[in-house]
């Protein structure tokens, strides 16, 4: 190892941490390697000894190191020994006797249940969210709103909320006025104003697959038909099935999740998204963008967005805070381009206008920079948990598991032997007051039932590393 120039960008013990993280990663430093002493550490890169220990509380936490009594630092996980990536399967054939609907009413029935170890839920645990903050936030509203936020808000939304948005959206490069914001009660809102916006009953609309269910949902309440278009585990959409797709069937619209994928976690590249936008502006059909999940990347930057590259119109980007601050506020956004009027005369229909005091509070907290700050805390932490859970699914899984590798996001996509009928596996899994999601609520075609997805929005405990321990065992009987 050899001295490295620091830059103030970061704290030095980050700075510290990233260095030693990409060595392991890299196997400079294999797993039982012994590292630095935390004395020669501080001797190498000029810094104090607490700041050496920052940096080795910082890869402990993540997993990736261990302290033995009297003995030092070793490494002991390295992201080299992630298993394979899960396989995108064909058709299957034969189905359980339940519906998809009736396992996704049997999965959720208990969403806030707390008895049980939930894995199945793709959103943050409560203590990763800045409640004492939102309260002052919430407080404030109350105080400053002449009527106490009991009267209707504006149709289209806040206009403080609108235009905190709109400042948002430099950080995924766009160009966004206040009054491009239409307001929505979350983001499933969004996405079903925005379908109606674009689509009538009988229309055939283009999702990915697996997606996560709520959005073929949606379809089949207004009436859509649906055609799935293959996702990579790392690329996203299969561009070029998309492309066949179109010229063999009238597709109106497309529902796509490009960064993040749930349950996939992938990321289309920037790239393929401007490809994407090229694709859906040449044949004049709205792509509606679900970018929930997109600040909740791992890198060091946020990926860009298909709105990104829109020139014309065509894209319609939906959005929310629900997984990244405060779910119970219901609080989404849409940007819906060319077709803004049609929206928001939908939005008259339906809801007339959002909640008040919800909107003045987010839009006071994103205000006073204090979003910015969370983000930041909760990116680390969300990382630092999809470590420790892929490390709990190598120690108590079967050997031939296959596991997702997300850059961001809430959930790991799991492949597990083709004996495994993985609602099963969540039946037998609810006796010991465990719950995963099984693969088959994320296509509407009988598709992935030895697959499951897991989330990792609940820090790693003794809960979690109990319920990783059950699931996996029962996977192994199953086999």
């Amino acid at each position: 190892m050899h001295k490295n120039k620091l830059n103030g960008a970061d704290h030095l013990y980050l700075q510290i941490a990233g260095n030693l993280e990409q060595m392991i990663q890299n196997e400079i430093l294999k797993i039982g390697d012994k590292l630095p002493s935390v004395r020669m550490l501080s001797n190498e890169y000029g810094i104090s000894m607490g700041t050496a220990f920052q940096a080795y509380y910082y890869l402990e936490g993540k997993g990736l190191i261990e302290s033995r009594p009297k003995s030092g630092y070793y490494v002991r996980f390295s992201q080299k020994r992630y298993p394979a990536l899960p396989a995108a399967p064909k058709p299957e054939t034969l189905g359980d006797s339940v519906s998809v609907d009736e396992m996704v009413a049997a999965v959720f029935k208990k969403l806030s249940a707390t008895d049980i170890t939930n894995l199945a839920l793709a959103a943050p645990a409560v203590e990763l969210l800045p409640l004492a903050k939102l309260n002052k936030s919430i407080v404030h509203a109350f105080r400053n709103s002449p009527t106490s936020c009991i009267q209707y808000e504006d149709v289209q939304g806040n206009p403080e909320l609108r235009k905190q948005v709109a400042r948002m959206a430099f950080n995924w490069g766009g160009k966004i006025a206040d009054n491009d914001v239409v307001i929505t009660a979350g983001c499933m809102e969004a996405l079903s104003l925005s379908l109606q916006a674009v689509t009538r009953p009988g229309d055939t609309v283009a999702i990915e697959t697996p997606t996560f269910f709520g959005i073929f949902q949606v379809m089949q309440t207004l009436g859509l038909h649906v055609i799935e278009i293959p996702t990579d585990a790392v690329t996203g959409v299969d561009l070029n099935y998309l492309e066949q797709a179109i010229k063999k069937s009238k597709i109106k619209a497309c529902v796509f999740v490009p960064s993040f994928n749930n349950p996939l976690g992938c990321c289309m590249p920037d790239e393929n998204k401007k490809a994407l936008v090229e694709l859906i502006t040449k044949h004049r059909i709205p792509l509606i963008e679900d970018d929930i999940y997109g600040e909740l990347y791992f890198g060091h930057h946020r990926p860009r967005c298909c709105k990104t590259y829109d020139t014309e119109g065509w894209v319609l980007y939906c959005s929310s805070i629900s997984k990244s601050l405060a779910p119970g506020y219901r609080i989404g956004w849409t940007i819906p381009g060319r077709f803004k009027e049609q929206l928001i005369r939908l939005k008259m229909r339906h809801t007339i206008a959002g909640v008040t005091i919800t909107q003045h509070t987010m839009a006071h907290f994103l205000g006073i920079g204090r979003f910015d700050f969370h983000l930041k805390k909760l990116r680390t932490a969300l990382h630092t948990q999809q470590l420790r859970y892929v490390q709990g699914i190598l120690d108590h899984f079967p050997a031939d598991t296959k596991v997702s590798r997300p850059q961001g996001g809430f959930v790991l996509w799991l492949e597990l032997n083709k004996k495994v009928n993985t609602f099963q596996l969540y039946q037998e899994a609810m006796k010991y007051q465990v719950s995963v999601a099984p693969g088959r609520i994320f296509s509407m075609r009988n598709r992935y039932s030895n697959y499951i997805r897991i989330g990792y929005g609940r820090p790693w405990g003794d809960d979690v590393e109990r319920g990783i321990r059950i699931t996996g065992n029962l996977v192994k009987k199953m086999c």
